[in-house]
Formats: structure tokens, C-alpha cells, sequence
């Protein structure tokens, strides 16, 4: 398969992206694992907000997990460029607003809900690549993108398998905002991941997502943390290792070689993981509506994985 050409990617030719191969593939199941995790968390959260406020548990969360990343990458912190504290600034305000949205709405509306309602992202990516960075996408992209949206509307929004939308609430509201700080997140670290390398971006952008998290929480809410209670320390242990440590760092290394509209279609996955997580539980029943959607996300993943993606240049790189 060909390679899309430095001036098409936006990127230096030895950064830029394959279209097909091993590589793109041990990346987009890499992906594919930590948007497993991403959905099993959901619950997780959702019970750790008893025991502490939204945005002190997110700020909590992502202290921890910098501070262990700091510690495994410590190396390559050293010396870090201005370009790379920019970018790494950008991506952790952004994962800051993501998750600040996500976690107060976890109080509002359910963890399946939540998660699908995250995974809109998926349909938002394109348009921002396609947008700011004055670029276009194969048909394959908006298809697979198209398949994800109304696989989400089946999961989220339909009483039945013959339509009709249910209610919506203020966590709903709230979770449309996450979706959307975090698509630009996923266009941002696709367009930084292959200038700057993983390492840096991974431990930085976490770091910087907790310092803007602590002045949220400080801003916006009464400070709760209940120290003594053991499932809160489950929780920021499971979140802050599985679900940030290991989960950013893998995210900013596959996106070197996979492209932003790979990681959202795989990301569109996070909410039948969080849907199956529900129901091993006991907190929800699966319908055939909701089973139907879930289908369709995955048919989407398979669009986007069954057509190689190729950037097609539009017009001069806004960095160019």
C-alpha cells in the first residue's frame, strides 16, 4: 500500500502515516485494549463519586498517574522543546474539559448512557481534521462514521428498534460537551503524536491535565475527598493506572502510526464495552435495539479497518 506523502499527512516524512501493515495494525488493537479498559471505568467512577466531589477525584486521578509516568519515562524528560510543553498544554486542557464534563455528568445520567454518549466523538473527528487542519477524508472514514452515529443513537436514544427518542437530561447535556473536548483531543494528538513522539506527550499532557483540574476544583466545586474510604482508592487506582498511566501512554504511541479517524472509529467501541460491563453486573438489561447498535459500532470499526484510510490534501497546511 502507499504512504500518504509528508505534505499530505502534515508531518515530516519520517514521521508520517502508514495506510496498511503490521504496524497500523498492532496499533489500532492496542487501541482497541484500552478502549476496553476506557469502558469498563465508567462504573468505576460513577461509585467513587460517593466518596469524593467530580472534578477533586479527576484532579486526584490524573496526579497520580502523571506522577507514575514521570517516574517510568523520566528520561525523556529531559530537555523537552517549547513546541513539545505547547502541545502537551493544549492536549492535557483539553483531556481536563473531557473528563471534567464526563465525571459531572456521571452524577446525572447513567455509566452506560454516559459512555455512549461520549463515543459521539467519533462522528466529530473528521470534521475537525477536515476543518482546521484543511484536510479531506476517504468515503470510508465518513461512512464508518456514519454507521457509529446511528449505532449510538440505537444504544442511547432509541425506546425501540423501530426508533423514537427517549428522555434527555442535564448529565446527557453535559456528556455532548465531553464528546466534544474530546474529539478535538484525538485530532490534536494525531497531528502531535508523529512531530513530537509519544513519551513526552503521554506524561505532559497528564500533568498538565491535573494542574487544570485542581484550579477547576478549586474554582468550581467544595473540595470532597474521602481518604478513608477503601473504594475510593480502588477507583483512583484503577483509573489512574489502567485507565490514564497505561491507557494515555498506549493512546499517544499508537497514534505515531494509526490516524486520527482510526483511533475515533475504534474509540466508538468504548460504550459496548461499557454497555457489557453494565450488564456482567447486574445494572442493565440488553435490548434488541441496544444489541442492534452495537452491531453497528462495530461495523463501523471493521469500515474504517477493511478500507485502508488515505489523507487527501485540500489545501496549504495551516502550519505550512
Amino acid at each position: 500500500m502507499t504512504r500518504p506523502t509528508p505534505e499530505a499527512s502534515g508531518a515530516p516524512a519520517a514521521a508520517s502515516l502508514p495506510t496498511a501493515g503490521p504496524a497500523i495494525w498492532r496499533a489500532d488493537l492496542a487501541l482497541l485494549a484500552i478502549t476496553a479498559i476506557w469502558g469498563g471505568t465508567f462504573l468505576v467512577v460513577q461509585g467513587a463519586l460517593k466518596n469524593a466531589s467530580p472534578l477533586a477525584f479527576n484532579a486526584a486521578r490524573f496526579t497520580l498517574a502523571g506522577g507514575l509516568l514521570a517516574g517510568v519515562y523520566r528520561r525523556q524528560l529531559r530537555r523537552i522543546p517549547a513546541a513539545v510543553w505547547g502541545a502537551s498544554a493544549i492536549l492535557g486542557l483539553l483531556l481536563a474539559i473531557g473528563f471534567g464534563f464526563q465525571t459531572v455528568g456521571l452524577e446525572y445520567t447513567t455509566a452506560a448512557k454516559s459512555a455512549f454518549l461520549t463515543g459521539l466523538s467519533v462522528v466529530l473527528v473528521p470534521f475537525f481534521v477536515a476543518l482546521w487542519w484543511r484536510r479531506r477524508l476517504g468515503g470510508n472514514a465518513y461512512a464508518g462514521a456514519g454507521l457509529a452515529l446511528l449505532g449510538i443513537y440505537f444504544l442511547a436514544f432509541a425506546r425501540s428498534l423501530t426508533g423514537g427518542w427517549g428522555p434527555v437530561n442535564r448529565g446527557d447535556v453535559l456528556t455532548l460537551f465531553c464528546a466534544v473536548a474530546f474529539a478535538v483531543q484525538i485530532a490534536a494528538q494525531g497531528e502531535f503524536a508523529p512531530r513530537y513522539g509519544f513519551a513526552r506527550l503521554a506524561v505532559l499532557q497528564v500533568v498538565f491535565a491535573a494542574g487544570f483540574t485542581w484550579i477547576g476544583a478549586a474554582w468550581l466545586e467544595p473540595i470532597h475527598l474521602a481518604w478513608a474510604a477503601p473504594g475510593l482508592w480502588a477507583a483512583l487506582g484503577i483509573t489512574a493506572v489502567l485507565a490514564t498511566a497505561v491507557a494515555f501512554t498506549t493512546q499517544a504511541w499508537a497514534q505515531q502510526f494509526t490516524p486520527a479517524s482510526h483511533t475515533a472509529i475504534i474509540f466508538a467501541a468504548e460504550p459496548v464495552f461499557a454497555w457489557l460491563a453494565s450488564i456482567a453486573v447486574g445494572v442493565v438489561a440488553l435490548l434488541t435495539n441496544q444489541i442492534v447498535g452495537a452491531l453497528l459500532v462495530l461495523g463501523a470499526i471493521l469500515t474504517i479497518e477493511l478500507q485502508p484510510f488515505r489523507w487527501r490534501r485540500s489545501a496549504p497546511h495551516p502550519k505550512a
